[in-house]
């Protein structure tokens, strides 16, 4: 690895620390070697969520020829062109080290470019076309650094994980994403408690709204569930890590139930003496065990 191989791995790891806290101490249970691959990917995955989400005056017009650019420097690094961009050499170092699958890269650039004109999705399957590419391709993205001894067993569960993770941000997010213009929960789940886009834009929790948020909680449960039977299937040395991180951000849904479902008055977010403690009990955990 040369050095600015090694620079762009730092600058991943740096993002990935300051904005992916949960997910960051859980990499922190992998070997020293995965983690760089794992701050690789998340770099990519961040500094791509940037050029949408950036709060910085930009017209849908400009966010969308940013995003092209980048995606075209994107192609240019992976068929060996030079860059000088701080991600995209550690990007193009894993994909090459693992044989990464290029469609599934290609899926979640599509998904990003869904949020420049796509701000609502009628019902769940409109969704899940989206976190296709947003959330089920990083799971498999992830599985050649995990390691698993069963590829093709492993692959459906991990995409669960992917689409449990998401829908989290998603329930756990409702007011940021509300303040970009966007909503993530279904409409058609909307109108099943009596709610429209207006009654969400007006930031009150009112009793359906509760409602509401309870169902997709337990959508996103659901999401958890059929993604625990993969973990044991994992390579010994990665299964902490992602013990780790199913159980961190399942406990987000913890922390909204715990507030009554109102997402509106703080942010939730899993206090610091309680993930510790859950990456201490994972360590421990035997690989064999069953993930409850």
């Amino acid at each position: 690895m040369d050095d600015k191989v090694a620079a762009s791995y730092e600058y991943c790891r740096n993002l990935h620390r300051e904005h992916g806290r949960t997910f960051y101490l859980a990499t922190r249970l992998l070997p020293a070697w995965k983690r760089w691959h794992v701050h690789a990917l998340y770099g990519f995955t961040r500094y791509t969520d940037e050029i949408l989400d950036a709060r910085n005056g930009e017209s849908p017009a400009q966010r969308a020829a940013r995003l092209h650019r980048w995606t075209d420097r994107f192609s240019a690094a992976l068929a060996g062109a030079p860059t000088k961009d701080p991600v995209l050499p550690a990007v193009v170092h894993t994909i090459t080290l693992f044989d990464l699958d290029r469609s599934d890269f290609a899926a979640f650039l599509r998904s990003m470019e869904m949020d420049l004109t796509v701000t609502t999705y009628d019902t769940y399957d409109d969704l899940l076309d989206y976190m296709e590419g947003s959330a089920a391709a990083i799971g498999t993205l992830m599985l050649p650094i995990l390691g698993t001894r069963d590829r093709a067993a492993a692959r459906e569960p991990a995409r669960e994980l992917g689409l449990a993770f998401q829908l989290t941000n998603f329930i756990r997010d409702l007011l940021e994403d509300l303040e970009r213009g966007r909503i993530y929960l279904p409409l058609k789940d909307l109108a099943e408690f009596g709610l429209t886009p207006d009654d969400l834009y007006e930031g009150v929790m009112t009793p359906p709204l509760r409602e509401l948020v309870a169902f997709e909680v337990g959508r996103a449960r659901a999401h958890y569930a059929r993604a625990a039977d993969g973990i044991p299937l994992l390579a010994p040395r990665s299964q902490a890590c992602i013990r780790a991180a199913h159980r961190l951000y399942g406990a987000i849904l913890d922390e909204v139930e715990r507030a009554g479902h109102d997402v509106f008055a703080r942010r939730a977010t899993v206090p610091r003496w309680r993930r510790l403690a859950v990456a201490a009990a994972c360590v421990r955990t035997s690989s064999r065990r069953p993930v409850r």
